[in-house]
């Protein structure tokens, strides 16, 4: 497809309440996301006489009723009915469109969740703020950081919609680490963990089969929101996401790779170089944009990351896509100012700008 990756199916992908056989055990089917973005794969691996389940789909009845034609078709065990097991659900990060029917589908096959635990406990805490204090914290967060404060209010007027998105998380899961390895369906899994994207991502790699389920960490046509957020406002996210790639040396550029979203690929170490520059050439785009915000080209003047947007993101942003493009730009001018080309500061008017050093 000209970038370099190796597409093995082409373009062909389930179709809805559909699967396909992707590897030797491993089905993939796809799940349908109300926004740009409108699709997450999941996948069914084989395990013995059941089965094990990796991210659950975001809450929508829709989502629900493919779920449940699909164990119609595979003769799983739910909802009292006899059949399969599943053997566990993998959740591989906290955000909605993985984790969202987590609660609903543990209940109705009678299994348990397994994720790690800062994800389980981001998306319990998530669920747990009030309105209120979501709405408050994220608009003064990005008001702090030169949105406009009736904007900023207006983008959060909706309250937690991480609850509306989301069925109640478990309280109790298994938890994986880094290292830990998974014997599913004859084949061992190893859990290896990505940051940045998520607090503690886990990705599941099959050496002796080649495969590696990726999640969001590594996509082959985007690259997923790496954001700071006002729960953690001094974090360095992008430090954090490519400094995690050292963790996935070990896997040969011609594993299958099994994103969450787009087609699966070959061309893993090929697609991470990618993903590197490209952040790159957003830090250089940064970095040139505050050198030619002043007249003379001496780098004086200093910009929120409101001002900033516009030099990362060039077409129109609406409320939605704003949020994340906030988040993405504090995080390649928190990158920026960690490598000591930028400085940030509270500025007398109660705006945080940077400027280069």
């Amino acid at each position: 497809m000209g970038d370099g990756l190796d597409y093995p199916l082409g373009e062909r992908r389930p179709a809805a309440a559909e699967t396909i056989e992707i590897a030797p055990g491993i089905h993939w089917l796809r799940m349908p996301l109300p926004f740009q973005l409108d699709h997450i794969n999941l996948w069914l691996l084989e395990d013995g006489e059941g089965y094990a389940i990796v991210d659950s789909g975001l809450l929508l009845d829709e989502t629900k009723a493919h779920w449940l034609a699909i164990f119609e078709r595979f003769g799983i065990a739910h909802g009292g009915r006899a059949g399969k097991p599943v053997t566990r659900l993998i959740v591989t990060h906290f955000h909605p469109d993985h984790i969202g029917l987590a609660g609903w589908l543990t209940d109705l096959l009678d299994t348990e969740l397994w994720i790690t635990r800062t994800e389980w406990l981001m998306a319990r805490m998530l669920y747990l703020d009030s309105d209120a204090v979501n709405h408050r914290s994220m608009a003064d967060f990005y008001a702090l950081h030169g949105l406009a404060p009736e904007l900023a209010d207006r983008m959060f007027s909706g309250g937690n919609t991480y609850r509306r998105r989301v069925a109640e998380a478990p309280f109790h899961h298994r938890r994986l680490c880094a290292g830990d390895v998974l014997e599913i369906g004859g084949r061992r899994w190893e859990i290896i963990v990505g940051t940045g994207h998520a607090p503690e991502h886990a990705c599941l790699w099959a050496a002796d089969g080649g495969v590696l389920i990726s999640g969001d960490q590594i996509l082959p046509k985007i690259t997923p929101n790496i954001s700071v957020w006002a729960s953690e406002p001094d974090a360095s996210p992008l430090e954090d996401y490519l400094g995690s790639f050292a963790n996935f040396a070990g896997v040969p550029d011609d594993a299958l790779v099994l994103p969450s979203h787009n087609l699966p690929f070959r061309g893993v170490q090929t697609r991470i170089g990618q993903i590197v520059d490209h952040h790159r050439v957003r830090l250089e785009r940064l970095t040139d944009g505050f050198a030619d915000s002043s007249p003379d080209g001496s780098g004086g003047a200093r910009l929120s990351a409101a001002d900033a947007v516009p030099l990362l993101f060039r077409r129109e942003l609406d409320f939605h896509q704003m949020g994340f493009a906030m988040g993405e730009c504090l995080a390649h001018l928190a990158y920026l100012e960690g490598e000591g080309t930028l400085a940030g500061r509270l500025d007398p008017d109660g705006i945080h700008r940077f400027g280069q050093t």
